[in-house]
């Protein structure tokens, strides 16, 4: 039975926050894909699946992408971590999410005029700016874990638990790096594009590597595998 006299960790509520941060960033990630498919299932008023979640931009569910990629960005800006590479790669990994909410890819006549809420237009400046970001982004994510997520403060002395993150940490990060050169290998090789370019493979990359990239921040929230 805990002792109600004992004192409180002053630490207690900035420890929580970042717990909850990390968790929050994990959700929003791995909620993304899905919630925009159960949207434009919903309401897709016999428009054509997009060919990525960036396309999601122009259907009914527009609104809902971009929000989230604020949200994650504004997490990202929050979120110090522990050094000044946490804190630096959260900052960019925070400015490269909005940048990919801000500039919209190429709709690229991927469905009818008539299936998009907005007045669809091609532009290379802004089509280049989310490409690059979203890379820049998914990069990012694989650096946390594999690099970041997996330091210790006392490396001789590591958990069990610690030992089992670490491993989920580096299986997650690989698999987004798999899935940014699955996608670059689709956009740049040729006889790629003409297989796979037009179909869902580039959404089906991405939310593989959303669902791995929001697991290892459910896991850093300590959500699975704490230690006891």
């Amino acid at each position: 039975m805990e002792n109600k006299n004992t004192p409180q960790n002053p630490d207690q509520g900035y420890i929580i926050s970042y717990l909850t941060l990390r968790k929050a960033v994990g959700i929003l990630g791995m909620a993304l894909p899905f919630v925009l498919m159960a949207g434009f299932l919903i309401i897709k008023k016999g428009c054509p699946f997009p060919p990525s979640i960036s396309h999601f931009y122009y259907t009914n569910m527009g609104n809902y992408f971009v929000g989230t990629l604020c949200a994650v960005s504004l997490f990202l800006f929050s979120y110090n971590g522990y050094d000044k590479a946490d804190m630096i790669t959260a900052k960019l990994a925070g400015l490269f999410a909005l940048v990919v909410a801000l500039s919209p890819t190429d709709f690229n006549s991927f469905s009818s005029i008539d299936c998009s809420r907005i007045n669809p237009h091609d532009n290379s400046i802004t089509n280049s700016l989310h490409y690059i970001s979203a890379t820049l982004l998914f990069s990012s994510f694989a650096f946390f874990s594999l690099i970041l997520f997996t330091k210790t403060s006392q490396p001789e002395n590591i958990t069990k638990q610690k030992k089992t993150r670490n491993g989920i940490y580096k299986t997650c990060g690989w698999i987004i790096i798999f899935c940014i050169l699955s996608m670059a290998a689709i956009a740049f090789i040729p006889f790629l594009a003409e297989k796979f370019g037009s179909d869902k493979t580039t959404y089906v990359f991405e939310t593989i590597a959303l669902l791995a990239f929001g697991f290892s921040w459910l896991i850093k929230g300590e959500t699975f595998f704490k230690d006891k």
